[in-house]
């Protein structure tokens, strides 16, 4: 089932120095406590939670830390009042984009988003312009070594429900349906599986290729602009470059 890597084309990573990994706990915290708000502080009944816990994991936010996030959100729920809020619009060549807010202050978001499309030279567009061409995929990845076997992971990770299996250069791909992500990532974690991620994402269709080098740099520029947005949550895209 080897074949082309989405994973990297699916959001905007950057390398995480110390400034970054603070953005990133900070998404973290606001998610969390978003899904402690609208479904409780047990895990084992809000699956919302679950997923926040287990991508707060994949990006080794230190568990005492994630279990301050969920007793806090739950001492405190009239102090959240975050807006979950999807953008959506075009990059360079036409490159489809689709950001996943959560903010205190809808005019912020949106001007900060609708300022990175302008300097990066893009557009944002109407809610609906581009989802068409993402589908919406449980994504897990395995980190190669010589503890993982690859025949039984993909035994075991088809086993609990999921859709595909794909061997990269430096890793495996497990892909799932929405509403199988969490038996699967479960069923892997159970097995102490390390998993480098776990996330319910948005996935292109297709691909705009980049090759003109202002056009990358552009869409480079808009994409650091939203990873230093600690508004925004993820920014999925299909450009490759």
């Amino acid at each position: 089932m080897a074949g082309h890597s989405k994973f990297a084309n699916i959001r905007h990573r950057k390398e995480k120095n110390d400034a970054a990994r603070g953005r990133i706990f900070t998404r973290l915290g606001r998610e969390i406590a978003v899904s402690v708000k609208t479904g409780g502080a047990d895990p084992a009944s809000n699956v919302r939670l679950r997923e926040a816990i287990a991508k707060a994991k994949s990006e080794n936010m230190p568990n005492d830390t994630i279990e301050r996030s969920i007793k806090k959100a739950a001492g405190d729920l009239s102090a959240v009042n975050y807006e979950s809020i999807t953008y959506e619009g075009y990059g360079p060549k036409g490159a489809a984009i689709i950001i996943d807010v959560l903010t205190d202050n809808r005019n912020r978001a949106a001007g900060n988003v609708r300022n990175a499309f302008t300097k990066g030279g893009g557009n944002m567009g109407t809610s609906g312009c581009v989802a068409f061409l993402f589908d919406q995929k449980g994504l897990i990845v395995v980190e190669k070594n010589d503890t993982v076997d690859e025949d039984e992971l993909m035994l075991l990770a088809l086993d609990a429900g999921a859709e595909d299996f794909s061997v990269q250069e430096d890793c495996y791909e497990i892909l799932t349906l929405p509403e199988n992500f969490g038996n699967v990532r479960d069923t892997l974690e159970k097995a102490n599986i390390p998993m480098i991620s776990a996330e319910v994402a948005m996935l292109p269709q297709t691909e705009t290729a980049l090759t003109d080098p202002d056009d990358i740099k552009k869409m480079s520029k808009l994409l650091n602009l939203l990873d230093d947005d600690e508004d925004v949550q993820n920014v999925y895209h299909n450009a490759i470059w």
